[in-house]
């Protein structure tokens, strides 16, 4: 058995509705279908999958439920996007006074946005650069 992608990632929330929020309004995900799950969460979409979960200490799994919330990742170092349009969502970020570090590789072509979530989590965005010339 082989893996395939990442499928999602779940964070234990110390504000739940300031994560959504977050991931909704300033990243652009959307909120979507979440299943009859026995207990409150959020699932936020990009395109049609899942990919970030939401939940509280209820719905943890019972290793997590005593984490300190908000505080820092510990091994988890950061999550990455694959995004378009780094100029809107540069123009997003501070029109909502979020801080945000940008760092360009240019010999790749990219342009990356970092920001910390509600939680504390670093999440990376990343945008190509359109290559000019050359043939495909």
């Amino acid at each position: 058995m082989a893996l395939e992608a990442l499928d999602h990632y779940t964070i234990q929330c110390a504000d739940m509705a300031a994560t959504r929020d977050f991931y909704r309004d300033v990243l652009g995900l959307v909120e979507g279908f979440r299943p009859a799950i026995p207990f409150p969460g959020h699932w936020l979409y990009c395109g049609d999958r899942p990919v970030v979960h939401l939940l509280g200490a209820v719905g943890a799994m019972p290793e997590n439920r005593g984490a300190r919330l908000g505080e820092v990742t510990g091994s988890l170092d950061h999550i990455a996007f694959r995004g378009t349009d780094a100029a809107a969502t540069i123009a997003r970020l501070t029109a909502g006074g979020i801080a945000f570090r940008e760092a360009v590789l240019s010999d790749i072509g990219l342009h990356q946005v970092f920001v910390r979530d509600p939680n504390g989590i670093m999440v990376e965005m990343n945008f190509r650069e359109k290559q000019s010339g050359g043939t495909a």
